[in-house]
């Protein structure tokens, strides 16, 4: 039997890998994908990630990926600054945070997990179907997609680190229905050959009350940008695919964007520029899930996205679920075989602030989707995402580890 059996291989699910292996308890990785590959585009690790990464020997080689961002920058379209908020180191942390590029990082996870865990730890091309779950085990029904053919992998527990449209979650939770929706389109893309803003490790967020701009640097001459514009209420999202699907990104297209930004003229930034750096843009609606009271049941949990999506304000998804990795990795080795208690006592300890988390993001977002900022409102909601999202610089700072005891 499989001690754990994780479907997702994701930066969620490779991070959980790792930190299972770490604290002594072998686990399998089951990927849809038939190859994993460096796509995507930019993020953001929060020092509170970068903390459980670094303690899982990672350090190193994050540095060498990520640009530590020392500064984000709030201004209007004409690049006056109205609010910089320090970051990662520069605000008293022992940990940076890093812009980083996902694909890379991905890789990054994955060439660790195969270094520690095998070769055969993660088996993409594998697709999980169904599974049963009952005192005793798990029986997950996966598809092997080359030959299509399946087996059933019976394993100790059952971690659904799948991703928004999770097929663990939909299993555990029938009742739920479509995504939510902010109302918001996206366009993103990565700028190659850029030139350096500001100091060199800022995150600028721009706005005209209307549409926004994220931008920073994340490394080798490139910058990650998003384009962020309301066109609709919050509510469901639509079937039609009017707006395209969050896990389905189709291709933006550079003038349907751009015609949101005329008349800015940040000086130091171009928009338009930006976008003509672009191999690709990505096109998709800005979604997420309201929260859910328990993630899992017995032997089957959820992890990542899967448990907990969020809006991308505060750049906070990927550190929330390097957090779940390794609470999950530490609870399951507190119980000590005990798998049921163990997910139950990982929940008890995650679902609450996953939750938060989840709703600061939705506060940010509404908030920016109201008109022009002020400073003073700026500094509040700052604030506001610090308490309710973040750990303190102080607490972080000294908050034992979650490696369990007797591991390194």
């Amino acid at each position: 039997m499989t001690p754990v059996l994780i479907a997702g291989g994701g930066i969620g699910g490779l991070t959980a890998a790792l930190s299972l292996h770490a604290a002594g308890i072998d686990a399998l990785v089951v990927e849809s994908a038939r190859r994993i590959e460096p796509l995507g585009v930019g993020m953001n690790l929060q020092p509170h990630g970068v903390r459980e990464l670094t303690e899982l020997g990672l350090g190193d080689e994050l540095a060498a990926l990520g640009v530590a961002t020392a500064e984000q920058v709030f201004c209007d379209s004409l690049g006056n600054q109205l609010f910089t908020e320090q970051r990662g180191l520069a605000l008293g942390h022992r940990w940076p945070q890093y812009s980083i590029h996902r694909g890379e990082l991905h890789l990054m996870l994955l060439e660790k997990v195969r270094e520690r865990l095998g070769p055969d730890a993660v088996r993409t091309g594998t697709r999980l179907l169904d599974f049963t779950d009952g005192p005793d085990g798990v029986q997950a029904r996966v598809q092997d997609r080359a030959t299509d053919t399946t087996e059933t992998i019976e394993a100790a527990a059952l971690i659904g680190a799948d991703g928004l449209n999770s097929t663990v979650r939909a299993r555990l939770h029938p009742e739920e229905g479509p995504l939510s929706w902010s109302g918001t389109r996206m366009w993103r893309g990565v700028a190659e050959g850029a030139e350096p803003f500001l100091t060199g490790r800022s995150m600028v967020v721009a706005t005209d009350g209307k549409a926004s701009l994220v931008a920073y640097p994340i490394g080798h001459g490139r910058i990650n940008w998003v384009c962020l514009v309301r066109v609709a209420e919050p509510g469901v999202l639509p079937e039609d695919g009017s707006v395209g699907a969050p896990e389905d990104h189709r291709e933006g297209r550079q003038k349907e964007a751009l015609a949101h930004y005329e008349g800015w003229s940040l000086g130091w930034l171009d928009v338009a520029d930006l976008m003509e750096r672009s191999d690709d843009i990505l096109e998709y609606p800005m979604v997420d899930r309201d929260p859910l009271p328990a993630w899992g049941r017995g032997r089957v949990t959820l992890l990542g996205d899967a448990a907990h999506p969020m809006y991308p304000a505060g750049a906070n998804g990927a550190s929330q679920a390097v957090l779940d990795a390794r609470v999950l990795a530490l609870e399951l080795a507190r119980a000590d075989g005990d798998v049921p208690a163990g997910l139950a006592a990982y929940e008890a300890a995650r679902v609450g602030p996953a939750t938060a988390v989840v709703q600061a993001a939705r506060m940010m977002e509404n908030a920016a989707g109201r008109g022009a900022w002020t400073p003073d409102q700026l500094a509040f909601m700052a604030q506001m995402y610090r308490q309710k999202a973040e750990s303190e610089v102080a607490e972080l700072n000294a908050r034992p580890s979650l490696t369990p005891p007797g591991r390194s």
